[in-house]
């Protein structure tokens, strides 16, 4: 299969598109045609060596967490999908090495859901790493329920924009905090925007002068000092980007493939509660424009790295 590969840390620069051996398919995995794949942050991070701390890493590694394509053989003890079943996935497991930049992806049971009728290829790929973080954070870390305030920062990014729809259709309030260009963006989401700057603590304090009762934390520093001086007697605090939150008694946050979770989310992009933007797409073999793309940031939306097939 062709895929893309990297066979030292570094940037884009060490990306290489090439053959690769077709992935055995183990007991408890799919093998998927790879039809979509979305660039993520973490890619380009793990790339960089900045995992290596926490990630056992085999070379040469093919990059890549989120996925969408077509079940091509089940393992057998797979009985929840068959041959051509359109799935999606986040495709982590605990060895950096098969990802899915690739043609074909052995992918574990655990890590997929089926793929929501109304989405593209390009959109489902977007979904499953921003939406299972934004979907994990409120209802574990969070408990957001109806009725509560949400701060929920960087509400125009991929995470953030899946958070403030997930936490409105909960029945919870959010206030979004975003860069000035980026209100419209939050507002069509459904907060009430806030942008950062001078006197963002004020403006925040204007629309809840009792405080959050839940703030979503996706940038750390002192954006994540801010938001536990903005939490309610009795709110709650979680962080993606800064263990510090710790220290600040709330909860830091990585995400995990869950099936069920997955099936959630699909299941309000179907019921039209949760939308998926997807800004630009590269094919498979500029897998390094596409993540430069993502490292320059700036995009309402994923950037997503599609699979030519010549039967579509």
């Amino acid at each position: 299969m062709r895929a893309i590969s990297y066979s030292r840390y570094g940037g884009p620069e060490v990306l290489e598109f090439g053959d690769h051996p077709d992935p055995k398919v183990g007991p408890d995995k799919v093998l998927v045609k790879v039809r979509a794949a979305a660039v993520n942050p973490v890619d380009w991070k793990a790339q960089a060596g900045y995992l290596d701390t926490i990630f056992d890493t085999v070379f040469p590694v093919i990059p890549g967490w989120d996925v969408s394509g077509v079940v091509v053989q089940p393992g057998v003890s797979v009985p929840e999908y068959a041959v051509g079943d359109e799935v999606m996935g986040y495709v982590r497991e605990d060895v950096l090495s098969h990802g899915t930049f690739a043609e074909y992806v052995a992918a574990p049971v655990r890590t997929l859901a089926r793929k929501p009728r109304n989405l593209t290829f390009e959109e489902a790929a977007a979904l499953p790493l921003a939406g299972l973080t934004a979907h994990q954070v409120l209802h574990r870390a969070l408990r957001v329920r109806s009725g509560d305030t949400v701060l929920v920062h960087a509400a125009s990014g991929a995470v953030g924009s899946m958070a403030v729809q997930i936490a409105r259709h909960l029945g919870a309030r959010v206030i979004g905090a975003a860069r000035e260009h980026a209100q419209d963006r939050v507002r069509e989401l459904g907060a009430e925007p806030v942008p950062y700057g001078d006197g963002f603590l004020h403006r925040v304090r204007e629309l809840a002068p009792h405080g959050v009762d839940a703030a979503f934390d996706t940038v750390g520093g002192q954006v994540l000092k801010d938001s536990a001086h903005l939490l309610a007697p009795e709110g709650r605090l979680a962080s993606i980007a800064d263990g510090e939150v710790v220290g600040l008694g709330g909860h830091y946050y990585w995400v995990r493939p869950d099936t069920d979770d997955l099936t959630a989310l699909a299941e309000l992009v179907e019921q039209g509660a949760l939308t998926v933007r997807v800004a630009r797409t590269f094919p498979l073999d500029r897998a390094a424009d596409a993540q430069r793309a993502n490292q320059e940031g700036g995009l309402h939306g994923k950037v997503v790295v599609t699979v030519d097939w010549p039967d579509h």
